[in-house]
């Protein structure tokens, strides 16, 4: 396996694997990876003749307050996970190899980014779309790999390939969760023991509100009251949001019917973590 730190790099790796008629498979990330991580990338060689792994974490994505300076970073614990799944390559550039000094052009969204995450984070969805567009730039993948758990940051991408016509197809991944419940995420590391046992209101606040809408609940307000209300049982928890939307366009439903997103962002102690569930 490799790992590649410039574009040109990649660029000729990617040439003459298309050289040979060989199908190529991306799977973004900010690295830090785990078992969530690994699923894309197993998915990605099950499906692709070859795949690359980009390992960067994007500055354009983090607001003046979040944690870009301590967000979890460890390339060779990244590189042994990526060997084990049977990745290629890995492109792990640096901040001033994506964005040179005078990096002045975005990818920017008018419909999908002003909720959700996107309204405590109102340039995250900018920076996810520009650092993306740049990979399928650099990479030409035929498939690219995005895990439910970001199922805005999913539909956004979804959205912006067809808008733009790329010509990649985007397969969305189911989440991965640690065995009691936990979504996995890189930011879990962050949390102490006490903050990471109390973390699990996510998932079971959300699992209380999927059984109400499985035996038949069809207000969209009481289910989402109703998991408020678990979540604010847990002292350590903070709410940014608990909302139901349509899926895949995010828009907001009075009345739960047809495919529907239920995902939250909570604050345990410090952590932002996010969760979600999708019924179809």
């Amino acid at each position: 396996m490799q790992i590649l730190k410039t574009i040109d790099e990649v660029r000729a790796l990617v040439k003459s694997w298309k050289k040979e008629g060989l199908s190529v498979g991306l799977v973004p990330t900010m690295g830090y990876l785990h078992e969530g991580h690994k699923s894309l990338i197993v998915k990605s060689v099950e499906q692709n003749d070859r795949t690359i792994v980009s390992d960067f974490v994007n500055p354009m994505q983090f607001g003046p307050t979040e944690d870009l300076a301590t967000y979890p970073r460890d390339l060779q614990r990244d590189a042994e996970l990526v060997e084990s799944a049977g990745a290629d390559a890995i492109f792990n550039p640096e901040p001033e190899e994506m964005y040179l000094p005078n990096f002045s052009s975005f990818v920017d969204m008018s419909t999908l980014t002003g909720g959700l995450c996107g309204k405590t984070r109102p340039i995250h969805f900018r920076g996810v779309c520009t650092v993306v567009s740049k990979l399928f730039n650099i990479v030409t993948p035929d498939r690219a790999y995005f895990g439910q758990k970001d199922a805005q940051q999913l539909a956004v991408i979804k959205h912006m390939v067809s808008d733009l016509s790329f010509g990649i197809e985007i397969v969305g991944c189911p989440i991965v969760r640690e065995e009691d419940g936990l979504a996995k995420s890189s930011r879990n590391t962050y949390l102490s023991a006490d903050e990471r046992q109390a973390a699990l209101v996510l998932s079971k606040s959300l699992e209380f509100g999927k059984n109400m809408i499985a035996n038949g609940e069809k207000d969209a307000k009481m289910v989402v009251d109703c998991i408020k209300k678990e979540i604010e049982k847990e002292p350590l928890a903070k709410i940014d949001y608990v909302e139901i939307v349509s899926w895949p366009d995010l828009e907001n439903v009075d009345t739960i019917d047809g495919s529907i997103l239920c995902a939250m962002a909570v604050y345990i102690g410090k952590t932002r973590l996010i969760d979600n569930f999708i019924v179809e």
